[in-house]
């Protein structure tokens, strides 16, 4: 049986994969925010292929706003769409 724990674990490493791929490897450029979202999160996220999309919810996930997305900010996206994913099975 799998732990919450591997579930976090799987987490971690969805944002390694994207976050090392250009620039600082501990932080998401919008590039790779875009190719994360749109990949990994296309049937929670609307409009992941809308570029105003991505940049509304980049803007948002960049609390400190120096253009980049580090895990902490990403973790806010992740609290979000499980949030609604937990609605949305109360709602069926």
């Amino acid at each position: 049986m799998t732990k919450l724990e591997d579930h976090l674990e799987g987490i971690i490493d969805v944002f390694h994969q994207y976050s090392a791929q250009e620039g600082h490897q501990d932080t998401l450029s919008k590039g790779e925010m875009k190719k994360l979202m749109m990949r990994e999160l296309p049937n929670s996220l609307k409009n992941t292929k809308d570029q105003a999309t991505i940049d509304k919810i980049f803007q948002d996930l960049d609390a400190d706003k120096n253009g980049q997305v580090t895990f902490e900010e990403f973790v806010v996206l992740v609290s979000r769409v499980l949030q609604t994913a937990h609605e949305n099975i109360h709602k069926e």
